[in-house]
């Protein structure tokens, strides 16, 4: 996400949020938003993450909230271009994160917003993302901002163990 598509973002804030571009500098301050919601230090993923977004920005979305110069929430995407099929480019959100005592203030919501200004820029017309059914609190927010089941099963497949074909 460039300086140029933050500033065009026209996210509905609440008062005194703004959002931005994620830096290097964030790194710490999202791991420890995540690690709150998670239970997990989930460093060698966000570091990945963010080198990536940086070294190849075209191909990401990663965004700030900012209240009082605080990182207050973020959110990370990536772009793909004809997976399963399709021809138009999607985005998929990695990971979304809002302080604790930010929740319900409307920040995540910002984020949302900004991410889908930041997408119509780029061309993109689609969100996708996967959640843990039994995380509820984050399936209510994902529902609260629109997103709906997809008509795709995902599957997956333990490779440790030998299958009989």
């Amino acid at each position: 996400m460039t300086e140029k598509e933050t500033e065009g973002a026209g996210a509905k804030l609440p008062e005194g949020v703004t959002l931005r571009a994620l830096t290097a500098d964030d790194l710490k301050a999202v791991i420890e938003i995540d690690s709150r919601h998670s239970g997990n230090w989930r460093q060698g993923f966000y570091e990945k993450r963010l080198a990536a977004a940086l070294a190849k920005p075209k191909e990401f979305i990663y965004m700030g909230a900012d209240r009082d110069g605080r990182l207050v929430g973020f959110a990370f995407a990536h772009l793909l271009e004809g997976e399963f099929g399709g021809k138009a480019p999607v985005a998929v959100l990695d990971a979304i994160g809002v302080e604790p005592d930010e929740q319900a203030h409307g920040v995540g919501h910002a984020l949302m917003d900004g991410l889908e200004d930041v997408m119509r820029h780029k061309g993109v017309r689609e969100l996708q993302t996967e959640a843990d059914w039994r995380s509820h609190g984050l399936i209510e927010f994902l529902d609260a901002t629109g997103f709906r089941r997809a008509p795709r099963l995902v599957l997956e497949r333990d490779v440790r163990a030998p299958v009989d074909f």
